[in-house]
């Protein structure tokens, strides 16, 4: 039996999402199937003390030996994806309705008897009998019918029960509590109970708005006349009625048959998620992380090009349909069918009419065609701008990015990985030894404003994300924004300085002359050290010119680190004073880590960037006044109410705000007068 701790995935790894998991054995066998509303605190719970798992549980995990998961948009999704998976792999370890000829339990009328009957029913489906579904789970259906009696009191006992009441002439409970219209007891003629039976088979088959609207009348008019518990009666009955129009089921109306591609990607690899949906219904998945082609070189069609390599992949081998009997067939099921669930619909190995993108490949002509021939209808491509259909599209965009991140996430954790990444780098970059810390540096602007630059701390090859630091770069002294390569310098000079005053034992000090007292504390001096840390490498985001510039700023130092920089558009390595730049091979794990540290440094760029740029457009005519912070703003605005008031208000009425001084009146009066003039 295999160790559940050799394939458990980190906590941080599990989404905390809604989704579906799927356990496999060494073959790839899907073993079980479970749904979740958060994936992370349910999978988490498979590998705690195996002592408090069941005993099935128990044998579950120790025979598996990987575990997958699917991210959907809320439970009722989490519910139908479970179902249509253990009706695809019928896992061993899952409880199985297929044996002892069982199968998914169906919402039947048997309307082929004289009282029609509305129970759970399962197996093979029999003559003049209506169905409606199928549900994951009995339960489900259980409620659904509870919830309807209500408003159609058909008959639901066994027919035992039904020819004991009819002899008696006297109902069950379930007559007596309006859940039944009593044809036992000859409360309601077979005629009038056989249409109730007919109600409910049209409401199950959508015809709900008929209903709602008398519903609602009956509600509204006993209200009006004072009858309000007659009134709570149809308002719990129209409650009925909209917890039973939950769709539970289909992910897609009418039964549609599509492939459904959602592709996430970054310089380096792609991600590719595909959703089989078959008669409205998920039926399959499959999932790949590969190498984005070296040739590639526009990466905005990439989405599309990655689409029709799938789609390729997916349906190559199929033999072209010579004619259009499948369109016939289907035609006839799709006229004769009483419901979705009659149709008999497409294998997941087969190609939809349908194809769900989100961008159109560039050869989308030709290969329609081609996929025509495949499936003997008219194949077409979609890319959904809202509904359903954007809404799973979404969905398989999402799994993917989760997919790709998920692998991203695994290859840096790998400890064996990073060391081979920090060897690689050693070598690529002929450092004189492995660059244990590595430091990465990005500018983030718009058009030269809210300019900010991070740093971000790479250790062991792993991040260290309490080594993170952001800066806000200091423009010129005409207040016109610096340059990429300025800004980059200004940032690094700032934060070796405070390396060179650290290591030298000195305190260092923020721009309002306050100690700075937050980071490691020196144990012989007693004085913080956030920045004494030295790097073994520096990283910039950019291509030569960058890169040259901070070799100048660490050289006008006195400094010597090694540090180079990596272009985004062809993940190029450039180092100081050569005019070409380094080209490491795209599976390398030195790449993949520099990719990793970049990525990083611009995220965290972009987020300071974002957040000062909001702030900035908050502006309030109050904070260029000196002495002026956001407790005397809050004091002047509950006192004025408006900044009109304040800025009409006197010397003498401005300091009787609290906190406000005759002196900081006087300030505040002049510097608002000042921008009136202006």
């Amino acid at each position: 039996m295999a160790d559940p701790q050799s394939y458990r995935p980190k906590t941080s790894e599990i989404p905390a999402s809604p989704g579906v998991y799927r356990f496999r054995d060494p073959k790839g066998t899907v073993i079980y199937v479970g749904k979740a509303k958060n994936l992370r605190n349910r999978l988490t719970s498979y590998f705690q003390d195996p002592q408090r798992l069941h005993p099935r549980t128990y044998k579950m995990v120790h025979t598996a030996s990987s575990v997958q998961w699917t991210v959907v948009n809320n439970e009722m999704e989490a519910l139908t994806l479970e179902y249509s998976w253990i009706k695809e792999f019928s896992p061993r370890f899952n409880v199985m309705y297929n044996r002892n000829d069982m199968s998914f339990p169906y919402l039947a009328v048997t309307m082929n008897e004289q009282y029609p009957r509305a129970l759970v029913m399962r197996g093979k489906r029999k003559k003049d009998v209506r169905y409606f579904g199928p549900f994951p789970q009995a339960w489900t259906i259980r409620e659904t019918l509870d919830l309807l009696t209500r408003i159609f009191p058909v008959r639901t006992c066994a027919p035992g029960t039904f020819q004991r009441a009819k002899r008696e002439g006297r109902p069950c409970l379930l007559g007596h509590i309006g859940k039944c219209s009593a044809p036992c007891a000859g409360w309601i003629t077979p005629e009038d109970h056989r249409e109730l039976a007919e109600e409910l088979c049209r409401f199950m088959n959508g015809k709900t708005g008929p209903i709602k609207r008398e519903l609602k009348a009956k509600m509204l008019n006993a209200s009006e006349n004072l009858e309000f518990e007659r009134a709570a009666v149809y308002r719990d009955q129209l409650e009925a009625i909209n917890l039973v129009l939950e769709k539970n089921t289909v992910v897609l109306p009418n039964g549609t048959d599509a492939d459904v591609i959602g592709v996430a990607h970054d310089e380096l690899e792609l991600a590719v998620y595909v959703l089989a949906v078959r008669g409205g219904r998920i039926r399959g998945v499959r999932h790949w992380v590969s190498e984005i082609p070296s040739q590639t070189q526009d990466l905005s069609h990439l989405p599309g090009d990655a689409a029709a390599d799938v789609l390729e992949q997916l349906y190559g081998n199929l033999p072209e349909i010579p004619d259009s009997e499948i369109r016939k067939q289907r035609q006839e099921q799709q006229t004769q069918a009483a419901s979705v669930d009659d149709i008999e619909h497409l294998s997941a190995e087969n190609v939809p009419p349908l194809i769900l993108v989100g961008q159109t490949p560039k050869n989308a002509t030709a290969l329609k065609q081609w996929l025509t021939k495949r499936a003997g209808v008219n194949v077409t491509f979609s890319t959904p701008q809202r509904g359903d259909k954007k809404s799973l599209l979404e969905m398989a965009q999402k799994n993917a990015q989760e997919a790709l991140q998920l692998h991203k996430n695994r290859r840096i954790a790998d400890l064996s990985r990073r060391s081979q990444a920090l060897e690689e780098l050693r070598t690529y970059l002929d450092l004189p030894a492995i660059p244990l810390r590595i430091e990465g540096f990005d500018i983030s602007h718009t058009q030269g404003t809210n300019q900010v630059a991070s740093m971000v701390v790479f250790e062991d090859g792993a991040p260290n994300k309490n080594a993170y630091r952001q800066y806000l770069i200091t423009p010129k002294d005409d207040g016109s924004p610096l340059d990429d390569t300025a800004a980059m310098s200004q940032v690094l000079t700032r934060r070796l300085k405070r390396l060179q005053a650290e290591q030298a034992g000195e305190q260092g000090y923020d721009e309002q002359g306050e100690a700075l007292e937050s980071g490691p504390i020196d144990p012989l001096t007693g004085k913080a050290r956030r920045f004494s840390y030295r790097p073994d490498l520096i990283v910039v985001d950019g291509g030569l010119p960058q890169v040259n510039a901070a070799a100048r700023t660490i050289h006008e130092l006195g400094m010597d680190l090694p540090v180079v920089g990596l272009a985004k558009r062809l993940e190029e390595i450039w180092i100081p004073g050569e005019d070409f730049p380094l080209i490491l091979p795209r599976t390398s794990a030195a790449l993949y880590m520099l990719q990793h540290l970049r990525d990083e440094s611009h995220r965290r760029a972009i987020t300071h960037h974002r957040k000062k740029r909001n702030k900035a457009m908050t502006v309030s005519i109050l904070d260029s006044i000196p002495g002026v912070g956001t407790t005397r703003q809050t004091a002047l605005l509950q006192h004025f109410k408006t900044y009109k008031a304040i800025r009409n208000a006197s010397v003498e009425e401005l300091a009787e705000v609290p906190g406000i001084s005759e002196k900081l009146a006087h300030t505040i009066s002049e510097h608002l007068q000042a921008k009136d003039q202006k």
